[in-house]
């Protein structure tokens, strides 16, 4: 009909009816002042997407409280879990585990409401929160993956980790990641509502130099740097977990044999193993960390516009790290799977009992364990 709007009053799939209104409405009015004026642009989103993102912010949230949960219980309640290096596994366990049990209910209650509802100053400390535990979860993995690399690639003539070692490095993971997570509450950046409102971040949208200097420097010292450090040592690891096989197959050919493996050469194979899982988890970090940078990197760079939408999942993926872990554990360690069936049977991945030297964790370290013995 004549007269008729030609866009029709309808849900789209990512946003609210099409009206004056904006996403940031619903915004309480104590917390107007840190909403940047570029979210003023985006109607509402389709409360579909907040009902969405609470449920698989909740979901999330009771795997990893639930599966880091066990992890650290089993790990400090196990004589033969409780070594040096399992240290560093268990602090990236209990970095997942408070990530989530402080994210997750924050985050849930405002998809409910369809905004922030706790005000600014929990705002700040809710994105401190989040920043410090994932900030801690990195740098422990890097510590992970260079106490692989001391004994794989240094084998005997490595240091052994002792228990003072593991926690002095711990002790500089907490104040390391503290540092650079309680800048933005003394001025250098800020904490601000994500585009979805629901949740908080850091600044990228505004672009005088003190906001851009602090993403481009700790995004160099919590992303670019462990993410070359930890190259570099799995670099050399993979180096000599080639020439060890090379050699040992070299070496049986001479003596006309089909395998020289011994119980050491079983130990070794147990490294080998572990390297390969404690990877794997490193490598679902950075998947679930590098669409946040994108996203960091889109805002100061200007390169694309933001939507509300594509806040979501910058949030949503780097929360399910916290979740990755436990989940690991329980498909590759089997000496952790004995031990969750005997303590808590209903969560167990299977009832088969292992031997020592068959261990493989998330960063343990079976060879320097047994020195540390």
């Amino acid at each position: 009909m004549l007269g008729e709007p030609s866009l029709p009053m309808a849900l789209s799939w990512g946003s609210g009816p099409v009206s004056n209104m904006t996403v940031v409405d619903k915004v309480l009015p104590d917390m107007l002042h840190l909403v940047d004026a570029h979210w003023y642009q985006f109607p509402p989103m389709n409360p579909l997407w907040h009902s969405i993102l609470g449920f698989a912010i909740f979901v999330l949230g009771c795997v990893s409280v639930i599966g880091n949960g066990c992890v650290v219980s089993i790990f400090t309640g196990t004589k033969s879990l409780r070594t040096p290096s399992n240290m560093l596994v268990i602090n990236l366990a209990f970095s997942d585990f408070l990530m989530m049990f402080t994210m997750a209910p924050p985050m849930v209650m405002s998809c409910y409401h369809e905004t922030w509802v706790f005000g600014p100053m929990m705002c700040q400390v809710y994105a401190m929160l989040g920043s410090l535990f994932g900030c801690v979860s990195i740098w422990s993995m890097t510590m992970i993956a260079f106490d692989r690399y001391n004994v794989i690639v240094k084998g005997l003539s490595a240091t052994p980790m002792t228990f003072n070692n593991a926690l002095l490095k711990i002790a500089f993971i907490w104040a390391n990641s503290l540092i650079w997570t309680l800048a933005p509450m003394f001025g250098w950046n800020r904490y601000v509502p994500e585009g979805n409102m629901t949740a908080c971040g850091t600044d990228y949208l505004s672009q005088d130099i003190v906001s851009t200097s602090y993403i481009m420097v700790y995004s160099l010292f919590v992303y670019w740097l462990p993410l070359l450090m930890i190259i570099y040592s799995y670099t050399f690891i993979l180096k000599a977990v080639a020439d060890h096989e090379k050699n040992m197959r070299e070496q049986a050919k001479k003596m006309n044999v089909a395998s020289l493996r011994s119980s050491d050469a079983a130990k070794q194979s147990a490294e080998i193993r572990l390297a390969k899982v404690a990877l794997v988890t490193i490598s679902l970090w950075f998947l679930a960390w590098t669409p946040y940078l994108v996203i960091n990197y889109t805002g100061i760079f200007k390169a694309a516009p933001i939507s509300p939408l594509a806040t979501i999942w910058g949030s949503l993926f780097a929360k399910a790290n916290a979740v990755y872990n436990p989940i690991v554990y329980g498909i590759s360690h089997p000496k952790y799977r004995a031990a969750l069936y005997k303590k808590y049977p209903s969560l167990a991945c299977s009832t088969d009992s292992v031997s020592d030297d068959q261990s493989v964790a998330s960063g343990a370290t079976v060879a320097s364990d047994n020195n540390n013995a």
